[in-house]
C-alpha cells in the first residue's frame, strides 16, 4: 500500500478494529449513561401491569409478546391494526409517553412504567366526543377504508404536540412512517394543519 492510498482490505481491517474497540456510553448531558438493570423471565405467562389510556390494566403475557398483541388479544383494544407486523406501515401506532411508537416492535414488558395511549382513549376519560383531530379527519374526508386511520390520527396528535401549527412540510416529515393504501395523504395533511390552526368546528 502506497502512502496516501488505502486499499479495500486495509479499510475493512481498520473499520473492523474500530467497531470492536470498546466505546464509552455517553448520555446527551455528557454524563456516563448507566444501562437499566435487566431481568430474566422464564418462558410461559407472567402477569404484568400496564397503564393504558389513563387506567391500570393487568394482563398475562409471555416475555416475547408484543405490545400490539397484548392490546389486541388480551385487552380487546383492537384500534391498533396488525398489518405488516414489522414496523413498516404505522397501522399499529400508539403513543408511549406521548411519543408515537409502532406497537408491533415493542414488547409488552417494555411498556411497564409507561403511559400508553391508544385510539380508544384519545378522546379522554369515558371516551365521550371526539378529539379535535378526529373531528378534522371527518371534516376533511381524510379516510377511505379507515384501516390506517387510528395510526394516522395518533401520529398526527404527536405531530401537533411537537409543532403547535405545523407546516405541510413538517407534517409530511412527521407522518413519514404511516402508509395509506387509499392515498389520502393530502387530506390527512389538511386535517392536521386545520387542527393546528384551530379550524375545527
Amino acid at each position: 500500500m502506497t502512502q496516501g492510498h488505502f486499499s479495500r482490505r486495509a479499510f475493512l481491517k481498520g473499520a473492523s478494529a474500530a467497531a470492536l474497540a470498546p466505546q464509552p456510553l455517553v448520555a446527551d448531558s455528557g454524563t456516563s449513561a448507566t444501562p437499566r438493570e435487566g431481568a430474566t423471565f422464564a418462558p410461559g405467562l407472567h402477569e404484568i401491569e400496564l397503564r393504558i389510556n389513563g387506567a391500570a390494566a393487568k394482563v398475562k403475557v409471555e416475555p416475547r409478546t408484543t405490545l400490539l398483541d397484548a392490546l389486541r388479544d388480551r385487552l380487546d383494544l383492537t384500534g391498533a391494526k396488525k398489518i405488516c407486523d414489522r414496523g413498516a406501515c404505522g397501522g399499529c401506532t400508539v403513543l408511549v409517553d406521548g411519543a408515537p411508537m409502532n406497537a408491533c416492535l415493542m414488547l409488552a414488558f417494555d411498556a411497564i412504567d409507561t403511559e400508553v395511549t391508544t385510539i380508544e382513549g384519545l378522546a379522554g376519560p369515558g371516551g365521550d366526543g371526539l378529539h379535535p383531530l378526529q373531528t378534522a379527519f371527518v371534516e376533511c374526508d381524510a379516510l377511505q377504508c379507515g384501516f390506517c386511520t387510528p395510526g394516522m390520527v395518533l401520529a398526527g396528535v404527536a405531530c401537533l404536540a411537537k409543532h403547535a401549527e405545523p407546516t405541510p412540510a413538517q407534517i409530511a416529515h412527521e407522518m413519514t412512517g404511516n402508509l395509506c393504501r387509499c392515498g389520502t395523504y393530502g387530506r390527512v395533511v389538511e386535517a392536521i394543519e386545520r387542527t393546528g390552526k384551530g379550524g375545527v368546528k
